[in-house]
C-alpha cells in the first residue's frame, strides 16, 4: 500500500517512524511519504492560507499550492488503470471514520491524506480533486481539532495495522473492539490476584466454551453499557438465544427485524 500526506507540519507525522507502522515502513508493507504544503508556494514568504471571501473569523488554506502538491504525488505514482487514488481530507464536516471505513480503505492501493489547517481548505480544491481522486472528507468524531494531522495519525495506524503482514498475529484483529460491532471483553493477565482483585475464575477454568461465553456476554453487556448505538444496529438474526437473553436482561428486545429499548412496565395502579 502507498499512502501520501500533505501537511504544514510534516515533522507532526514523525510518529508514523515508530511502533507497528515504522516497522512494516521498513519492511516494505507501506510505502509511506509525508510532503511539506509550503514547497508548493511561490512567494518568499510561502504562503499557504488568506481571508475568507464572505467574511468570518479565521484564515482559509488557498487552493493553488493544493492542487501543486496534489498534482506532484499523482506524477510521482501514476495509478493503475481503471483506479483512482483516495483522497482522504480529514474535516468535522466529513463522514465518521469507523472501523469498517478502516477495513474498507485497508484493502485500497493508494491513499493520500490533506491535512487542513485553519478554517479548513478551499472547496474549490475538493471539487477540483474529484476529477483525479475519490474523495472522501473524514471526520474522526463530534469534536473540532486544530488541524488534520492527528486525525491522520488515528487513520493511517488504524488502516496500516488491518494491512496484511503488519500485525504478527492476525487473529488479534478478529476479536478487538469494533470487529463483529461490539466493544471487546475485559481482558486480564498475571498475575492471578492483584491487590486482592482476582482474574475472574471463569478465565482459569481452561473450560474453552464457558471462557468464549463469558467474554461474548461482557462484550454484549459493555457495549450495551457504553455504546447503546451499536446494539440498535445489530443484526437480530445473528443473535443466539444466550445472546437474547443477555441483551434482554440490559433492557433490549427484538421489534420485527431490529433491536429495540424495551418499554418499562406500566405502573400498577
Amino acid at each position: 500500500m502507498r499512502i501520501d500526506v500533505v501537511s504544514i507540519f510534516p515533522e507532526y507525522l514523525a510518529a508514523l517512524d515508530l511502533s507497528l507502522i515504522g516497522k512494516a515502513r521498513r519492511q516494505g508493507l507501506l510505502e509511506l511519504s509525508v510532503a511539506d504544503l509550503r514547497e508548493y508556494t511561490t512567494d518568499r514568504h510561502r504562503t499557504v492560507d488568506d481571508t475568507p471571501y464572505g467574511g468570518g473569523a479565521g484564515m482559509v488554506m488557498k487552493p493553488e499550492p493544493w492542487a501543486q502538491a496534489l498534482e506532484d504525488v499523482l506524477a510521482r505514482g501514476p495509478a493503475a488503470e481503471g483506479q483512482r487514488p483516495v483522497l482522504v481530507v480529514p474535516s468535522p464536516a466529513g463522514e465518521v471514520f469507523t472501523q469498517a471505513v478502516a477495513r474498507e480503505l485497508a484493502g485500497r492501493e493508494h491513499l493520500v491524506f490533506a491535512c487542513g489547517r485553519y478554517e479548513g481548505i478551499d472547496e474549490r480544491v475538493v471539487d477540483w480533486a474529484r476529477e483525479r481522486f475519490e474523495v472522501r472528507p473524514t471526520s474522526l468524531g463530534d469534536y473540532v481539532l486544530n488541524g488534520g494531522e492527528v486525525a491522520v495519525l488515528a487513520m493511517v495506524e488504524a488502516i496500516g495495522r488491518l494491512v496484511p503482514g503488519v500485525i504478527g498475529n492476525p487473529e488479534s484483529l478478529v476479536e478487538e473492539s469494533h470487529a463483529d460491532g461490539l466493544l471487546e471483553y475485559p481482558v486480564y493477565t498475571k498475575p492471578a490476584v492483584w491487590r486482592d482483585r482476582p482474574v475472574p475464575e471463569v478465565l482459569l477454568s481452561g473450560h474453552h466454551g464457558r471462557v468464549a461465553r463469558w467474554r461474548r456476554d461482557l462484550q454484549l453487556r459493555r457495549t450495551a453499557a457504553r455504546r447503546p448505538d451499536l446494539v440498535a444496529a445489530l443484526d437480530p438474526a445473528a443473535l443466539d438465544r444466550a445472546d437474547r437473553a443477555v441483551l434482554a436482561a440490559e433492557g433490549w428486545e427484538v421489534a420485527g427485524d431490529r433491536l429495540v429499548r424495551a418499554q418499562p412496565s406500566p405502573p400498577v395502579a
